[in-house]
């Protein structure tokens, strides 16, 4: 089957990339994994991992393509990359903070950013407050901005409120 996406992230896993890959898919909509490739012999003095274990996933999550590969201790995640879901609505906000959020590093969760459960850097940012930000006037931005900063995870309410003055 030939990649339908030109650009395609790939997250570093120690040993984790199915479990994760399973993780995701049952949050998002529309999700699957798509293959999963296996260790060999070939290479074992270089990667160490026992042949059939598993080494990448290709998975999709709402039709964005992803892959997973358990490459080993050697790298970890950090906030220098995360990956942004784009909420309509408040309940959409509350649905994958809490999924996504569980079991993961509550010391991480500030301005709508979270780590997961993997490490694994997530933005859940509503719509309207990238409307909100980019606002002309000035003194309303600064107002959203000045309550988002002030989160964990974003309120739209209290973001409108804000914004309104």
């Amino acid at each position: 089957m030939q990649p339908t996406q030109k650009i395609n992230p790939c997250l570093w896993f120690d040993d984790q990339a199915e479990e994760a890959a399973e993780f995701y898919t049952a949050i998002f909509k529309n999700s699957r994994i798509v293959r999963i490739s296996r260790y060999g012999e070939a290479g074992r003095e270089i990667h160490g991992k026992p042949p059939g274990s598993v080494m990448a996933v290709a998975f999709e999550l709402d039709g964005q393509a992803f892959s997973a590969l358990n490459g080993g201790p050697l790298f970890t995640f950090n906030e220098a990359v995360s990956l942004q879901i784009n909420c309509a609505t408040q309940d959409e906000v509350d649905y994958y903070w809490e999924k996504l959020s569980a079991g993961g590093d509550e010391n991480a969760q500030q301005c709508g950013w979270l780590k997961d459960k993997y490490g694994v850097s997530w933005q859940v940012v509503p719509n309207v407050l990238l409307e909100m930000l980019s606002d002309a006037d000035s003194a309303r931005s600064q107002r959203a901005m000045n309550a988002m900063l002030k989160m964990k995870k974003l309120d739209i309410g209290k973001l409108q409120q804000a914004y309104a003055g």
